[in-house]
């Protein structure tokens, strides 16, 4: 039986890291922005944003250092690594999103009841505004490093981003409705509205998380692309493979299979074969970690 290389560190945690760290730069500046906006207006539009943007806060930190403890190589009392850290922080973000839109619900209700009113709505218009570009922005920073690097917690921490921004849009909608109208109850039902999309995006972040946790199967497109290589290896040695499991944890795939060598190939040549197959395969998925297991040619499948 042959593995993967282990303790093998990845290749960009800075990448990862450095854009954690804009993120909470982003998160604490919008943060005094809206707090600072609500004060003014009374709007509980605006101050749902800060909410949300403390929320943000959070999860940036919990991303930040989720993906530098993942990236630690294992030891002795982690052997296979720490990769499902990043998993947990994904979970714990959208545990921390379903808090805050708790919140917002509950004073959102409250000012529909006692009828309060909102003034001064030019600074929470401008401030919300530039909280919506920032976040679109800093958003999809967040995306584009999480597909780079293959990191959960960072896409776990821009789908909390592209969220605010979405929602932002919502808020600033309703401040100028407001401002027209002159009709109040529009800032309390934007809260609401703001809140029911905060929560649907936290399931959805839990979801994700939790299949991983339970060592959910792959894909079947990256199960296929396992295969492929397979059936690409071109080595007449290889005569066939079966009880091939792959999951994930963090960014990193594990795979381990069983592989059939024709008869009367030694035990040196089908290690050496194994190798050059765990590479193959490696190629095809990310730089999966791969286990082979050596089987001669009639052995049995079970």
């Amino acid at each position: 039986m042959t593995g993967g290389p282990a303790g093998v560190l990845n290749p960009t945690p800075p990448r990862k890291t450095r854009a954690a760290a804009i993120s909470i730069a982003s998160n604490a500046t919008l943060i005094a922005l809206k707090l600072v906006a609500g004060a003014i207006t009374g709007s509980i539009a605006v101050i749902t944003e800060a909410i949300h943007s403390g929320i943000d806060l959070l999860a940036s930190m919990v991303a930040y250092f989720s993906v530098r403890k993942a990236d630690e190589p294992p030891d002795e009392s982690h052997p296979y690594g720490h990769e499902k850290v990043e998993n947990v922080a994904a979970g714990i973000e959208g545990m921390l999103i379903l808090v805050g839109a708790g919140i917002i619900i509950y004073e959102s209700v409250r000012r529909l009841v006692e009828h309060s009113e909102v003034q001064k709505l030019g600074v929470g218009i401008a401030v919300i505004g530039f909280s919506a570009v920032a976040n679109f922005v800093v958003s999809g920073y967040l995306y584009r490093q999480a597909r780079l690097t293959d990191s959960p917690a960072l896409e776990g921490d821009a789908a909390h981003l592209r969220t605010d921004a979405f929602t932002s849009l919502g808020v600033l909608l309703a401040l100028i409705l407001v401002q027209i109208t002159g009709i109040q109850e529009l800032d309390a039902i934007t809260a609401l509205i703001v809140a029911v999309a905060i929560v649907w995006a936290g399931i959805q972040i839990l979801s994700r998380s939790s299949r991983v946790l339970v060592d959910e199967a792959l894909p079947e497109d990256e199960l296929d692309a396992v295969r492929r290589a397979i059936e690409e290896f071109g080595s007449d040695e290889v005569v066939g493979f079966h009880k091939l499991r792959a999951r994930r944890a963090g960014s990193r795939r594990y795979v381990d299979l069983h592989v059939q060598f024709r008869a009367g190939t030694t035990l040196e040549h089908a290690h050496d074969l194994a190798h050059e197959l765990q590479r193959a395969i490696r190629e095809h998925l990310r730089g999966a970690d791969v286990l082979i297991h050596l089987e001669p040619e009639q052995s049995s499948r079970d």
